[in-house]
């Protein structure tokens, strides 16, 4: 099933222990309303479910846990990214700046969902986008980069040479951007 990037960035938080709405949206920079109206596309679709839990205070909480259904949805996009993220390697090692222009323009809409979950190494980006002669905001929109990740959208070092350095074979599913500096 074909989600929106910001539908699996919302279930990726949600995996990661953002229960609370509050949480999801510090963590994914969306929007209240935006946020509303995919939490409830992920519950009808199952991939979460709200329960509903006494307080500290004797009051009602809610709290919202990713399913099984979402848990297998998240990792085959997951797995997914991470094979589009190789092939961009692979097309920037090779030099053929040509197949590298045209993969990133036909798979941009995943790169925010690739910082978020750390998949791809930011050093090496910013080179493919100094190699292709674009800048990054041309690809990845400034309300699409996740909190956090806006210092690492610079083109600093993209000719500094040398190796990149850090992982570039997919990342761990986590949602810190850490790339070595």
């Amino acid at each position: 099933m074909e989600e929106e990037p910001k539908d699996v960035i919302v279930l990726g938080a949600i995996k990661n222990g953002a229960k609370k709405f509050d949480k999801i949206r510090a963590k994914t920079g969306i929007s209240p309303e935006e946020l509303n109206q995919i939490l409830e596309k992920l519950e009808e679709r199952g991939f979460i479910r709200v329960d509903k839990k006494k307080g500290f205070l004797g009051g009602e909480k809610i709290e919202l846990n990713i399913t099984d259904k979402g848990n297998n949805e998240l990792q085959q996009r997951i797995y997914e990214m991470e094979q589009k993220w190789n092939q961009m390697v692979q097309l920037y090692k090779l030099g053929d700046k040509k197949k590298l222009e045209e993969f990133m323009g036909s798979n941009k809409s995943d790169f925010a969902m690739m910082m978020f979950f750390g998949i791809m190494n930011m050093m090496m980006f910013s080179m493919m986008f100094s190699m292709i002669g674009a800048s990054m905001h041309s690809y990845v929109p400034p309300d699409q980069v996740p909190p956090g990740a806006e210092n690492q959208m610079s083109d600093t070092g993209a000719d500094s040479g040398g190796d990149a350095g850090g992982d570039m074979g997919g990342g761990d599913g986590g949602f810190d951007i850490d790339i070595g500096f």
